[in-house]
Formats: structure tokens, sequence, C-alpha cells
């Protein structure tokens, strides 16, 4: 894992912390630490509500990147506070979204390998237009 992996991986797992605040919200069973091609790091927790009300870490953390005016993402790592765990299928989409040179995104997807968002999509609904 190279030391990029290592520093997201580090501050995602500290801020995982699952945390229940009322009867129907809990936050922080995932949290996401990503990186931009212009070396920023941006973080976020997953929230999930009764209802099925609330978002992945993921999301989070690619709004704050977006509140920045940054779209590219070059490392993502998402986890608990136990272990790294990969985007599910809607974050995958999502960051692919975000912008078309997202599919290069690489993803820690375990303790020791990172796949690109290509990879984890390997048939995405959109390849055709790109």
């Amino acid at each position: 894992m190279d030391k990029d992996f290592a520093f997201l991986k580090e501050i995602a797992m500290k801020l995982a912390r699952d945390t229940t605040i009322s009867d129907y919200v809990r936050y922080g069973h995932v949290a996401c630490a990503l990186m931009t091609d212009k070396g920023n790091v941006y973080t976020g927790v997953s929230i999930n509500a009764k209802c099925g009300i609330g978002f992945c870490a993921e999301h989070a953390a690619i709004a704050d990147m977006l509140k920045a005016g940054e779209t590219k993402i070059i490392k993502l790592v998402s986890a608990s506070d136990k272990e790294v765990v990969p985007p599910c299928g809607r974050c995958r989409e999502f960051i692919r979204q975000i912008n078309n040179d997202n599919f290069n995104t690489r993803v820690l997807i375990n303790g020791f390998e990172a796949k690109t968002i290509r990879e984890l999509l390997p048939y995405s609904w959109s390849m055709e237009k790109l």
C-alpha cells in the first residue's frame, strides 16, 4: 500500500465512530477520506436514519470536495473503525458521474489492494458516452 493510501486509511479509520444520537439516527459507522488531483484531502461520515433517510460517507466527502470547487478524485478510502470497506454500487456510480476522469480513481478495496472505479463498474450504463 502506498503512503497516500496509508494516510487516507488512517484518517478514515479515526473518523469512523459508530454513534447513536437518537432513537432514529446513527452516524459514523463508515468514514471516507479522498484525495483530489490537487493533493487536497476531503472527508465524510455516513448518516443512517429511520425510513431510509441518510447517506454514505463517500457522498459526504464528495460534498465537502465540491464546496471547494474540486471534482477529480485520484484516491479514496472508506473504512469502519476496524477495516477498509469498498464503496457500495451507488457510491461507485456517484464518484464516476462527478467527473468522467473519476473512472480512473483508485479505491482501496481491502487493507492492501486498490482497484479503479472502471474496474469496479465494468459495465457502466453510460460507457458508450465516454
